[in-house]
């Protein structure tokens, strides 16, 4: 799967929501997908930031992108339904989300995390990519082919000392993931699968490993193929799978 190479026009004609698109692997991500043919819904908390990945796909010359930015930890469920309201509006469809955003955390013991960091990661982590693919679910359900990416985390899938409220919170995304693809099985066209992108050069990374060589992690853009594969057409049947983007074959 990470050797996946995707045609160029993998995603024509397709509308693609991508949370926490204004850095990280988040901008690499909506910058592919537009490369790919996608009309590309760029949200995140900064607009200055999601209007400098709108002009580089601009720059680029891809299916012009569309701008709706989301405070994910304040959000409540009109929040989420104005989001997929205006999708529908601005764009009339939606093929495919990939749940990128996420809180940011330094690696702590449990009993020096606080509630309001508990309550900010499960808001931001768990309960948006589910009230937002909730939202969004009438959308989906007439895509002839939709799929919703997921993000877990490696201490989410494999539960490490002092990743504390990221790891409970990502292993409930897993969850998710499994029971949504159960549930969604009675729908030839909607999948949702979790990646795990692992280490990488990122914004997050810098955070919670700020003494690390960078230069010897992969790059987001590295990841890409596995993200392309799994929101395209050739992953369809695919479902209910969680998978780490530095070890898929």
């Amino acid at each position: 799967m990470k050797n996946y190479k995707a045609a160029p026009d993998l995603l024509k004609g397709r509308v693609v929501l991508v949370t926490g698109a204004g850095q990280g692997i988040g901008r690499i991500a909506a910058l592919t997908y537009a490369a790919h043919g996608a009309t590309v819904v760029l949200h995140g908390r900064k607009v200055k930031k999601l209007e400098k990945v709108y002009d580089e796909i601009e720059v680029a010359k891809g299916p012009q992108p569309a701008i709706i930015p989301l405070d994910l930890e304040k959000a409540e469920e009109k929040d989420f339904e104005g989001l997929a309201g205006a999708v529908e509006t601005q764009l009339g469809r939606l093929d495919g989300i990939l749940h990128n955003a996420a809180f940011g955390y330094t690696p702590s013991p449990l009993e020096s995390q606080t509630l309001e960091q508990w309550l900010a990661w499960t808001r931001v982590d768990l309960l948006a990519p589910f009230a937002l693919t909730r939202a969004c679910l009438p959308l989906l359900k007439k895509s002839p082919d939709a799929s919703v990416l997921m993000t877990s985390e490696t201490h989410g899938h494999s539960p490490a000392a002092y990743w504390g409220g990221l790891a409970v919170v990502k292993s409930g995304i897993e969850t998710l993931v499994k029971v949504a693809s159960q549930e969604w099985e009675m729908y030839g066209n909607l999948r949702m699968n979790a990646v795990i992108p692992g280490p990488v050069q990122s914004p997050q990374r810098t955070r919670t490993h700020p003494g690390e060589a960078k230069s010897n992690l992969p790059r987001p853009e590295d990841l890409m193929p596995v993200y392309l594969y799994l929101m395209g057409p050739d992953s369809k049947g695919v479902s209910g799978q969680i998978i780490d983007c530095q070890s898929a074959a």
